[in-house]
């Protein structure tokens, strides 16, 4: 079988960043397929499936209320190896485009307070997996580290 686009990614050289993994076609639509990765692959720790379960509804949450990006927001979740999150939005986007989108995003996160929308058995399946603190500590930690200054190198895949 052949690989899919993500695993021919050298996850070794990957930076948290922000990148295009894909364009795809829908009918006459591009739909554009973002990598949001706030982790170092194979270096840093993952991500605790609480938190990350918590970014992403407050993610979800807060891309689907944005008025100048709601209808173009298909889907935000988490990577199956907890460094990031997808983000697929309808339209023909660079990394570039959606940096103040993202800075918006994960300031909210970090500055939440409340009840998670969503964490209730009615709501969700897994509810009790959640851990806000530790959620607005990693928005916060990715907004300084990452976003802040972002630099050309974290928003292009590396050159295998």
């Amino acid at each position: 079988m052949q690989k899919i686009t993500s695993f021919t990614i050298n996850h070794l050289k990957l930076l948290p960043g922000i990148y295009v993994s894909r364009k795809d076609k829908a009918g006459d639509t591009v739909v554009t397929t973002f990598d949001i990765r706030m982790t170092r692959p194979n270096y840093e720790p993952v991500m605790n499936t609480a938190e990350v379960h918590t970014i992403e509804h407050l993610g979800a949450t807060y891309l689907r209320n944005r008025e100048d990006f709601s209808e173009q927001v298909l889907y935000f979740g988490p990577m199956g190896c907890r460094t990031g999150f997808y983000l697929l939005l309808a339209g023909d986007y660079e990394s570039s485009d959606i940096l103040p989108l993202m800075t918006d995003m994960f300031t909210f996160i970090r500055d939440f307070e409340g009840e998670v929308p969503g964490a209730a058995a009615r709501d969700c399946g897994n509810y009790l997996d959640m851990n806000l603190p530790m959620a607005r500590y990693l928005a916060g930690h990715f907004l300084e580290e990452t976003l802040a200054d972002i630099q050309e190198c974290r928003m292009i895949y590396p050159e295998d």
